[in-house]
């Protein structure tokens, strides 16, 4: 089983009418962590990464790596994905390294910082869908912009809502697999100054888009919760996060009913993982040994994913796919 194509993994959600986490990893160890939750709760699972955001050196070993871990892992259905892809160039590259889905982001022009236009989104994202399909690999659209930033940078963009009707015209235009719909959710460790609700969260515009593309899979990015006590433990070890509140945890499992199927994750788990290396090191003090305080850190990501999986729905689905 392993490697399976995004669509064939919402296209299971869809019949079993839940969410699949789509969890961000950037070194090999956090993948092992992701892969060991889907594995501990029978969960099929997105394990996605983007282009230049991980620990390691070059891209294509890091990737190279991946597709040689997912294998370890045969009776875990995995999606391997590209997140954010910034071009076509790097969809192409992920594609030759065996991802099995990639995401086109053409809702920004080449500076990151400009929103594109309609019409150079549907241009880029025609491309990849075309050489994606050709290869048998499911592709990933956005339309409207998701705040914040989505590798951890410095750089952060303003929402754009995404648009019902919009949304019907770029689907028929570049035939994507899956929709990332810009509902006010945001990238980062800081999404919203107080719990968020109708007035930044417009749930209803999920029920609105999937009404009009029903065969397309929606995806909901910047989903994490920002946990308080996650946060508070970071501080308490050095860190100087903000407070913040995220998407609660009832919410996500709410927009599984109302059509999301593909719910990103990179934040809560990489909150769980910065929490338990801060607490180990500060606690141990003359620790330096990665092997020590790395392995801190991947079980209490492991730990983390496995509880989201739960939230979602998707623990349990494995069968789906047998």
């Amino acid at each position: 089983m392993a490697l399976i194509s995004l669509t064939d993994a919402l296209d299971a959600a869809r019949a079993g009418s839940y969410g699949v986490g789509a969890f961000n990893v950037t070194d090999l160890a956090q993948a092992e962590a992701v892969l060991d939750a889907a594995a501990e709760t029978d969960s099929p699972v997105i394990v996605q990464t983007i282009a230049g955001a991980s620990t390691h050196g070059r891209d294509e070993l890091f990737w190279e790596a991946l597709v040689n871990l997912i294998a370890h892992y045969p009776d875990v259905p995995v999606v391997l994905h590209l997140d954010h892809g910034a071009s076509y160039g790097d969809c192409v590259r992920a594609i030759g390294a065996g991802f099995t889905s990639v995401m086109i982001d053409g809702s920004m022009r080449d500076d990151h910082v400009t929103p594109a236009s309609f019409e150079e989104n549907v241009a880029v994202t025609k491309k990849v869908v075309d050489y994606a399909h050709a290869h048998g690999v499911s592709v990933e659209g956005e339309l409207g912009t998701i705040g914040g930033s989505e590798d951890g940078g410095a750089s952060s963009k303003e929402i754009v809502l995404a648009d019902p009707d919009e949304a019907e015209r770029f689907v028929a235009a570049t035939g994507v697999d899956a929709l990332a719909v810009a509902i006010g959710t945001s990238h980062g460790a800081y999404k919203f100054t107080s719990p968020p609700d109708g007035t930044v969260l417009h749930m209803d515009l999920i029920e609105q888009i999937a009404a009009r593309v029903p065969n397309t899979h929606l995806v909901m990015h910047g989903s994490s919760s920002l946990p308080a006590d996650l946060r508070e433990t970071i501080n308490a070890h050095g860190g100087k996060l903000p407070e913040s509140w995220g998407v609660p945890e009832s919410e996500k499992a709410r927009s599984t009913q109302l059509g999301i199927r593909k719910i990103n994750q990179g934040m809560d788990s990489h909150m769980a993982h910065a929490a338990a290396v801060r607490t180990y090191l500060d606690e141990d003090g003359i620790g330096c040994d990665p092997a020590l305080y790395g392995s801190r850190g991947r079980v209490a990501m492991q730990s983390m994913v496995a509880e989201r999986m739960q939230v979602f729905g998707q623990a349990g689905q494995s069968y789906r796919h047998r």
